[in-house]
Order: structure tokens, then C-alpha cells, then sequence
């Protein structure tokens, strides 16, 4: 139970206070940057420390270094503090210039492919922003995780978070030249089912591949020795000859570009997939997602919807 005595306030400044020590690596620098005294500091820190009962931080006569307890508290104290940034952004800056710390997730291949080169652009146009971007193929939990925005792609499952299509991306499905060579080239879909077929079920965990060809759209299950849910993986397996795979053109068009994959079955065109933003559902959301959504939509030329 709260000790009524020290207001919380007073506990987010001397987490604060810790929180500078650590990121400056010694008292006398976080005092500096403060415009206080080291001794302050120091005592403001100890005082810390007897309240919790644990050693934070091993002290030497230039640095200091986090304890085992010390580093935990620091991960906490770091999320507290900017979860009270953001909550103080929300009601102070709603309809104004978007500030803060924007978290974003996305996944790997398209996050260094699209993302993380247009993110120079975006914190130009918006300077007082800091974003901290996450790149994974694994599906995020927005809030629990304290994501702001993640980019996801492929069909999207019922959930309350708000969607916003940014673009379509082609699929493409190939093979390296090696394998062809030793297992022959398919000319219908039908013919998959002779052939090592690689999912990638970040986009399509099913275990059929849809088609739309002369005759309408068509199905194949699709039988392989390897799943995953990492773009990256996926193109490694596809390029060292492990089978046949259906991937968006983003992962493998350098590839196809220099031949060492080929494309197949180009008379049979497989569904576009959709990329989205999606963000936790509310009446108003921050400046800041607004900014990014709306910025990664017009670089992408997606329609709205």
C-alpha cells in the first residue's frame, strides 16, 4: 500500500532523477544536465534505493553501473515515464502538433524496405517526434506491448483495433532455377501438388493457394516441408533451392530482377495483399498516429478505406 506521506508525484520525479543517472552514466553528469548540485542527486538516488530495500546502482569514483535490480527498475522506470508523457500528450496536444515517443511495429522485410527509409522524411516534417520502430514478423500486441501503430499485411482478423489500407502489394509465386532444374516447372496450379510447397503464413496460414486464372478463381492445397512466418527465412529457403513458394513482390523482386528466382505460373494471378495500419481503437487518436498513418498512406499511394 502507498505510503500517503510521498505524493506519486514526487515518485515520478526521483524516477526521473534515477532515470538520468543511468542514461548519463554517472551522478555528476546527470547533475549537470539538471542544473543541480551531485550531492542532490546522489541523495535523491540513496534515498531510492532505502525505500525499495535493493541496491540500484554499483557506484565507482567516475561511473556507476546497474545492479541486476537496477537494470529491471530501469526498464519499468523508462516505460512508466513515457506512458506519462503519452497520457499527458493525449489531453494536452489533441488536435495540435504531434509530439512524443511514436511506437511502431512492422514486419521485417517490408518495415527495412518501406518503413525505415521514410522515416527521415517524417521526422523532418515533424521534429518534436521520436519514433522507436520495431521490426518483426510476429503479431504484436498493440497494448499490451505499448505499440502505438503496427503495419500489418494480409487478410486481417476481427479485433477492436482501427485499419487503415496504405496499399496493395502483388504475390509472386517462384522458385530458384536449381530447383526447377531438378524437379521440373509447373504450368497449372494443379501441377503444385507434385511439388515442395513453402508457406509463408505471416500472409496466408492456410493450406491452400487461390488463383484467378482464364476460367475463374481456382484453389490448391499446398503440401511443404517448411513453414514460416519471417519474410527473410522464407526467401533464404526459396532461393537455396528448397522448393516452390508464394511470396509478396516486395521480398523477392531483387531476386527475380538478377534471375536467381523465377517467376511461375504467370498466367494464373494470385490475390493481392492488402497492407494496413492499425492502431487501438478510440474517439480520437494522438496527433502522432494520425501523422504517421496519414504520411505512410500518401508515400504508398494506398486509398483510404
Amino acid at each position: 500500500m502507498r505510503n500517503k506521506s510521498r505524493p506519486a508525484l514526487d515518485d515520478l520525479q526521483t524516477m526521473a532523477v534515477f532515470v538520468r543517472v543511468v542514461d548519463a552514466g554517472s551522478f555528476t553528469a546527470a547533475a549537470h544536465g539538471q542544473g543541480t548540485t551531485t550531492s542532490s542527486v546522489s541523495k535523491r538516488v540513496a534515498q531510492l534505493e532505502d525505500r525499495l530495500g535493493v541496491r540500484l546502482l554499483d557506484r565507482t569514483t567516475r561511473k556507476v553501473a546497474l545492479t541486476e535490480a537496477g537494470g529491471a527498475f530501469y526498464e519499468r522506470c523508462v516505460r512508466i515515464l513515457a506512458d506519462v508523457e503519452d497520457a499527458e500528450l493525449a489531453v494536452t496536444t489533441l488536435g495540435g502538433r504531434p509530439r512524443g515517443t511514436l511506437r511502431v511495429s512492422a514486419p521485417v522485410t517490408f518495415g527495412e524496405v518501406h518503413v525505415a527509409p521514410r522515416m527521415a522524411l517524417f521526422l523532418a516534417r515533424y521534429p518534436d517526434l521520436r519514433v522507436d520502430l520495431s521490426l518483426s514478423d510476429r503479431y504484436v500486441s498493440l497494448v499490451e506491448e505499448g505499440f502505438d501503430v503496427a503495419v500489418r499485411i494480409g487478410q486481417l482478423a476481427d479485433s477492436s483495433l482501427v485499419a487503415r489500407k496504405l496499399c496493395g502489394a502483388g504475390v509472386v509465386v517462384c522458385a530458384s532455377p536449381a530447383y526447377l532444374a531438378e524437379h521440373g516447372t509447373p504450368n497449372l496450379p494443379a501441377e503444385l501438388l507434385q511439388h515442395n510447397c513453402l508457406r509463408y503464413t505471416l500472409v496466408s496460414p492456410q493450406q491452400e493457394w487461390r488463383f484467378h486464372g482464364t476460367n475463374g478463381e481456382l484453389s490448391v492445397p499446398v503440401r511443404g516441408n517448411f513453414d514460416s512466418n519471417h519474410g527473410g527465412a522464407m526467401r533464404e529457403a526459396v532461393l537455396r533451392g528448397l522448393g516452390i513458394a508464394r511470396l509478396p513482390d516486395f521480398i523477392v523482386a531483387d531476386a527475380l530482377a538478377q534471375g536467381t528466382l523465377r517467376s511461375l505460373l504467370d498466367g494464373y494471378r494470385a490475390p493481392d495483399l492488402g497492407v494496413f495500419a492499425v492502431h487501438p481503437a478510440g474517439k480520437h487518436p494522438p496527433p502522432k498516429v494520425t501523422a504517421l498513418i496519414d504520411f505512410l498512406a500518401a508515400e504508398l499511394h494506398g486509398p483510404r478505406g
